[in-house]
Parts: C-alpha cells; sequence; structure tokens
C-alpha cells in the first residue's frame, strides 16, 4: 500500500523564498511558459528594414514623425488614400512577409551580414479581456533587443538575445484587430553581454516563439520544485497579483501520490518540503523519469514534467543521485542542421541534433555553448536524458569595470535560472567563457557566481577558463577556480599550436586546487570530404581532426582529476570570424558532422572512446 503524503506547511522561509524567487524591478517570470495554454503569434509577420533607425527618433534626436513611426497604429495606405498630403516612408503593411520564429539572415539574400534594426509588424484578433483574467505577451528571445509595441503604444523593452520576457499586456488589448510591432535591433556595444566580437552568428531577429497567454489576475508566476541533497522534495511557489498574499498553495504529483501546501506570505511566497517517496524514481541518462506536477492557486493551475535527482561533488568526483559519473559530452551551438540555418529550433531538429550525442555519440551530457539556448532544447534534453552545461554569453572582452555591464549580466543570469531550474538535465550554470584574469574580472564573475548560489543552490557552479603553459606542463592557475565547484579549461594544443599531434599524451596537467576537471573545450577543424592520406595530414582535413582527437584523448586519459569532456563542437556552425576561401567559407569547421548532419572520421574516434568508458562504469 502506498503511503499518502500530505502535509500541511508553515509559513517561515519567506526571507529565503524572496532571496531567489522574486524578479527585479517586478519583472514577471511565467515560468513554464511553453506548458500553459497559450495563442501563438508566430507564422506571417511583415519585415522592414531601419538602419538608421528613424523609427526611433528624428534626424535631430527628436521623437520620430508620423512619417517614419513604425509602431503606428493605422493603415498606412488607407490614410495616404484618403488625405493625398499625407506622407509616409515606410508601409509595414505591404513590407515583405517572413515565417517567424527565425533569424532575417533568412528573409532574403541582403540581410546575410546586415546588422541593425528591423521592424516586425502583424495583426490578430482578439476578444475584450475577460474580467479578473490578465493576458501576458513572451517572447521566447529577440536577438539583441526589442522595442514592443501594442496598438501603437509602447508595451516594454528588453535587452540580451537569449532569455525570454513578459509583459503584462491586458489594458493594451482591444475586441477586434489588434496591431503588434516590434523594433529588433542586432547591434552591440563594448559594454553589452556579449559584445560585438564573437565566434559565432549573431542570428538578429525574433528567434524563438512570441505567444499571448491568459491567466487569472492572481497566477503562480514562477514555481520551483527539485530533489534537495537532504532527499526531501522542496517547492518554492511565487504569486503575482492584487490577492497574492495569504493565498492557499497546493503542489500535486499524483504518480507518487505526493501533495504538499500551505499559504502565501504578504509577498505572495511560500516554501515547502517534504520527504521523497520510496517509489520515486530519480532522473538519470539511463531512466530519464519525468513526472507530471501542477501547482495550484486559487484558479490557476501551473503544470510542469519534472525529472528528481541529485548533483554534487565530493573530492575529485561529480555525483549524480550520490554515484560518481563521468561526463561523455560535446558542446553545441544553437543552430539546426541544414546549409541556411536561421536559429529556428523545432521539436525535431532538437532531437536531430541532441540525438546524434546520446545515440551517435553514446554521450550522456552536453554543454549548451556559449548562451542560454531555446528551452526546446532543455526540455529535450529532459526527455532524451542528457546531462547540460548551461552558460550565459560572458564571453571573451567583456566590461568589467562597467556597473551596466555587471547588472545586464546578473539579469540575463536570473533569466536563464528562473527558466530552467525545473529541467532536472541542468546541472551545471557557468558565468563565463575565456576570460581573461584580472582584478575587474574577478570580481565581476564572483558577484556572478554569488547569484547562481543564492537563485539555484542545488546545481554545481562552473566556467570555461584558460590555463598557462609552460613548456610540456598545463597549469590552470585561474585565480577563480578556487570559487568554483568544477574546473573547467579549454585547451587547443596541437591545433592553435604547432604541436607534433604524437607529442599530445605526454604534456602535463596541473592545478594547485584539486576539484572535478571538466576538458570543457577541444578540437580541430576538418573540411568534411576533404582527406589527406599522407603520413603527416594537413590540418583541415578529416585525417588531422581524426588523429588530433586520438592524441587528444590520451593526453586526458593521464589526467587524474578529469571527470568530464565537451569537445568543440558537435555541429559546424556558421561564424563569419572564419573565412578561409577553401576550407571555413564563413564556418567554423570544428565540428564532428558537417552542417548537413555528414559525420567525420573524428566522429567515430570519439564515439569509440565514449563507449570505452561506459563500458567501464559498468
Amino acid at each position: 500500500m502506498r503511503a499518502t503524503g500530505i502535509y500541511r506547511l508553515a509559513i517561515g522561509l519567506a526571507a529565503l523564498a524572496a532571496l531567489w524567487i522574486m524578479p527585479a524591478a517586478a519583472q514577471l517570470v511565467l515560468t513554464s511558459a511553453d506548458m500553459r495554454e497559450s495563442r501563438s503569434l508566430d507564422g506571417a509577420w511583415h519585415w522592414s528594414v531601419d538602419p538608421f533607425r528613424d523609427g526611433m527618433a528624428g534626424f535631430h534626436g527628436g521623437p520620430p514623425g508620423s512619417s517614419t513611426r513604425r509602431w503606428q497604429d493605422s493603415v498606412q495606405a488607407d490614410v495616404a488614400a484618403a488625405n493625398p498630403r499625407a506622407l509616409f516612408e515606410f508601409d509595414m503593411q505591404r513590407s515583405p512577409v517572413t515565417h517567424l520564429p527565425g533569424s532575417w539572415i533568412g528573409h532574403s539574400a541582403e540581410m546575410r551580414y546586415y546588422q541593425g534594426l528591423v521592424w516586425y509588424q502583424r495583426n490578430f484578433e482578439a476578444a475584450a479581456p475577460r474580467p479578473g483574467t490578465r493576458t501576458l505577451l513572451r517572447f521566447g528571445a529577440a536577438d539583441y533587443s526589442a522595442e514592443v509595441y501594442l496598438n501603437g503604444k509602447p508595451v516594454g523593452s528588453h535587452r540580451g538575445g537569449f532569455t525570454p520576457f513578459v509583459f503584462d499586456v491586458t489594458k493594451f488589448l482591444r475586441a477586434g484587430t489588434n496591431q503588434i510591432t516590434v523594433g529588433v535591433d542586432s547591434a552591440r556595444t563594448d559594454a553589452d553581454v556579449p559584445p560585438p566580437v564573437t565566434d559565432w552568428e549573431t542570428y538578429g531577429g525574433i528567434t524563438r516563439s512570441v505567444s499571448l497567454v491568459t491567466v487569472p489576475e492572481t497566477f503562480v508566476d514562477d514555481a520551483w520544485i527539485r530533489l534537495g541533497r537532504d532527499g526531501r522534495v522542496h517547492v518554492d511557489v511565487h504569486l503575482d497579483g492584487p490577492n497574492a498574499a495569504g493565498r492557499d498553495v497546493r503542489v500535486r504529483i499524483e504518480a507518487l501520490d505526493l501533495t504538499l501546501w500551505g499559504s502565501t506570505d504578504a509577498k505572495g511566497n511560500w516554501s515547502g518540503a517534504a520527504p521523497a517517496p520510496r517509489d520515486l524514481r530519480r532522473w538519470s541518462p539511463e531512466t530519464p523519469t519525468l513526472y507530471d506536477v501542477n501547482v495550484e492557486a486559487g484558479s490557476d493551475v501551473l503544470r510542469d514534467r519534472v525529472g528528481f535527482r541529485t548533483i554534487e561533488v565530493r573530492g575529485a568526483d561529480i555525483l549524480l543521485n550520490g554515484k560518481p559519473i563521468f561526463l561523455r559530452g560535446i558542446s553545441l551551438h544553437e543552430e539546426e542542421l541544414g546549409r541556411d540555418p536561421v536559429r529556428a529550433i523545432t521539436p525535431a531538429a532538437a532531437h536531430a541534433l541532441l540525438g546524434e550525442i546520446k545515440q551517435g555519440l553514446g554521450g550522456n551530457f552536453v554543454r549548451l555553448a556559449h548562451y542560454p539556448h531555446n528551452e526546446i532544447m532543455t526540455r529535450t534534453a529532459d526527455e532524451l536524458g542528457l546531462l547540460v552545461w548551461s552558460e550565459i554569453p560572458v564571453y571573451w572582452r567583456v566590461a568589467w569595470d562597467n556597473p551596466a555591464t555587471l547588472a545586464t549580466a546578473r539579469r540575463m543570469l536570473r533569466e536563464n535560472i528562473v527558466r530552467d531550474r525545473n529541467r532536472a538535465a541542468i546541472v551545471l550554470w557557468s558565468v563565463a567563457n575565456e576570460t581573461p584574469i584580472g582584478n575587474a574580472r574577478n570580481s565581476f564573475l564572483r558577484t556572478l557566481i554569488g547569484d547562481v548560489r543564492n537563485l539555484d543552490d542545488s546545481r554545481l557552479v562552473t566556467a570555461a577558463l584558460l590555463s598557462k603553459r609552460d613548456d610540456r606542463v598545463n597549469t590552470i592557475d585561474d585565480p577563480l577556480v578556487g570559487d568554483l565547484d568544477v574546473m573547467a579549461v579549454n585547451t587547443y594544443n596541437g591545433w592553435y599550436s604547432d604541436d607534433p599531434l604524437a607529442s599530445l599524451p605526454s604534456l602535463e596537467w596541473r592545478s594547485p586546487v584539486q576539484k572535478p576537471l571538466i576538458f570543457s573545450e577541444f578540437g580541430a577543424d576538418a573540411l568534411a570530404g576533404y582527406h589527406d592520406a599522407a603520413a603527416e595530414p594537413h590540418k583541415f582535413s578529416e585525417e588531422y581532426q581524426a588523429e588530433y582527437y586520438r592524441q587528444t584523448l590520451a593526453m586526458a586519459a593521464k589526467v587524474p582529476n578529469l571527470r568530464g569532456m565537451s569537445p568543440w563542437i558537435l555541429k559546424d556552425f556558421r561564424s563569419p570570424r572564419r573565412q578561409h576561401p577553401v576550407y571555413q567559407q564563413g564556418w567554423n569547421r570544428k565540428g564532428l558532422i558537417s552542417e548537413t548532419g555528414q559525420r567525420k572520421q573524428a566522429f567515430f574516434v570519439l564515439a569509440e572512446e565514449y563507449r570505452r568508458r561506459a563500458a567501464s562504469e559498468h
């Protein structure tokens, strides 16, 4: 007979809940938005370039006039037909049509290297909002900044190209035809995150889904459900709305016959915990068990699918559900397979990419680089059983001394974590990639590490670091390693150096701190189909890449505290900085498969290594 766990929990953890769950400046979270009933605004949108941004300001810097104001609530052709003196230097309703989500790289050939402002507009029909309800407008992401207007009125703005944002548009909606206009600007400054110089395609535009979600006036805005290292199921809930205080909340997991309930505090927060049921099956790569969870508050029901597992560090080991695990992984950019990707990730696209890791390589781990990926990817990782490294684009040359840059990074980190805290697959939050050591940088990243620990103490913190090399010795001397749970380094000996490949296994790795180590990147370019059968093959050949992997893996086998690897990278990806006319042509060719999915020789080298490691663990 199954034990029924129903626990009446007293309010008492309000301060702790507020620490991690209250979004800054009352910003809505709308967690698990993809599981709510919603109206999709994906599909056909008109678009218009605005390279001099005259839709934002007049030529003297004042407000734009009616001839250039893209978001005005009118049909330009109708106004011009009725008034012969009307002047418009745009016409959104007769501008070209594209289908969103997807970057403007795919809109037309001349948009290939466009950086700047593009306007999007579409109409949709709606009924007047019902009394006692609110309508929320959610964007999965828009790269890089977005200004949103509804029926000619500004709704809100957002900066950061990879995290969701939500606006309450209840008061802006009208019965009948509504007009939504979005100005998306891909240009970034040195104060942005990331700054302009990267090693991947910008993919400006509305790259993730847009939806309208109707909720009760008071609703579940955020809910975090997880298994603690204490063996208890922990729940934290935040309500938003006029009746958020003193509201009864119930969390039900029917398959486990588990119900937790209590009442919110004055800020709409409630926290509770209960012993994990004996029949709970822990999530793992071998058994990625997910449970349907309902979070109920008044008439609102938030649904999610959640896995329960623990992740921790003991000495040099990473423990999943209390047992040591080696992370057999690879890195991945958010870019679908095909000759002309537009960063439009569908469930099919996610399964094609992650399936190559899980079934093809025999992996159990993926590094989603170098920014938060589409939530379709993290959902799919949950389903397939792939552990995930998730990171924000604090990348290379960040303005470490700029308080606004730090504020942007902190907000981006929060948006990433609160979106995905319920994904069991995610085990590592990363705060940076290949950043130069310095006092300002160290302070900046330690602030982010502190934020991670406040927002989510159930996962591990890492960063992709660089090491110092002296002759045959690589030393991980970054002062940040003492602050991290897991050390990670990017190493390209034999590619960005002239080392003979046969010498790589003799390289030694040292660190003054004994912690688990991940080789977060290593790799070599190869153009699929280019072969060199010489005894010493040339770089960019499949043979060179395959031999690079053999020798680097031999080096890795001698590192005693190595507990994982995510080589660079699964798939060739677009990078405008890579311009060799024969081998690269605007693509980074370090993929183990080509942009169309052709497997290179090195793919099979890594797959064999992972099969060997998996067999040794059993």
